[in-house]
């Protein structure tokens, strides 16, 4: 068996068989994208990036895998390695170096390794594989295996990574268009419940008056002296003394005092928790 076989970064142990040499052809099959006319690259429209600019674009894989991202770097003309025009090699490097330097601030990736096979496609296209930190068994060659062969990370981390890349390379041009995972906004079902306790008595929304005690939207008698067992109370401010106080809380028709108008509610007195009225809870957006 090859030496690899022996390296601790082998994802595979146990008994291991060659496959057998196939013989080579003459003439190779054509690759994806050969014929222009028939390419999906050059067919798909922006919204399946998560990045683009005039002359490249950066998308993903449509599902989680195993690694923090794994992304591909294409140009957006129908062109191979070899056939770049000297502008747009130049720029090869510096993308490769920017989109190499997004990955690596990602939290928890320790290195990123940047793969170009082509022999799938005719379009353009490196790969970006992002590895943990701390998985020194992923490290070096093996690391595209361990991404099929390792659990795939959660869907809201996955989403969160190609927003942050997106949004790093946007600060050197072009447009993001990968978006972070939605929060689920969601109230505790006995939120408004709760509120309606209150603290120390206070409600939420004030009780309904009972029918015997006068009130203000019935137009009925407001004047507390028309109420029974509060004429004769010494020391309110109906009781003796408080007919000849001008500007009392007494009500209309009180003895001495002017008719005031009715309304909805009175200041609390001094030592009295003031009700909460009408008080609701927003919804949670």
């Amino acid at each position: 068996m090859p030496s690899f076989t022996y390296w601790p970064t082998f994802p595979f142990e146990g008994d291991l068989r060659v496959k057998r040499l196939l013989d080579p052809v003459p003439i190779e099959p054509p690759r994806h994208g050969d014929n222009p006319a028939e390419c999906r690259a050059c067919g798909a429209p922006d919204e399946a990036y998560i990045w683009v600019s005039d002359r490249w674009r950066v998308r993903s894989l449509d599902r989680p895998t195993g690694l923090p991202a794994v992304l591909i770097l294409e140009s957006r003309s129908h062109l191979d390695l070899g056939d770049l025009p000297n502008m747009l090699a130049a720029e090869l490097g510096v993308m490769t170096v920017r989109l190499e330097r997004a990955i690596r601030s990602l939290d928890g990736v320790a290195r990123v390794h940047v793969n170009r096979w082509g022999d799938g496609a005719a379009h353009l296209h490196l790969w970006f594989l992002a590895r943990p930190y701390g998985r020194l068994q992923l490290q070096g060659t093996f690391l595209a295996l361990w991404d099929d062969i390792l659990p795939p990370i959660p869907e809201d981390q996955w989403r969160e990574n190609l927003a942050l890349v997106a949004a790093w390379l946007a600060e050197f041009g072009g447009r993001p268009l990968a978006e972070p995972p939605r929060i689920n906004w969601t109230a505790p079902a006995r939120f408004r419940e709760e509120a309606a306790l209150g603290d120390a008595g206070i409600h939420a929304n004030p009780p309904e008056p009972a029918a015997s005690e006068p009130t203000a939207a019935g137009g009925a008698d407001l004047d507390p002296a028309n109420s029974p067992g509060t004429a004769s109370s010494p020391g309110t401010a109906n009781g003796p003394g408080a007919a000849s106080s001008p500007g009392t809380a007494s009500g209309s028709g009180a003895a001495g005092g002017p008719a005031t108008p009715a309304t909805s509610a009175a200041a609390p007195s001094e030592g009295e928790a003031a009700p909460v009225l009408n008080k609701q809870e927003p919804d949670a957006p």
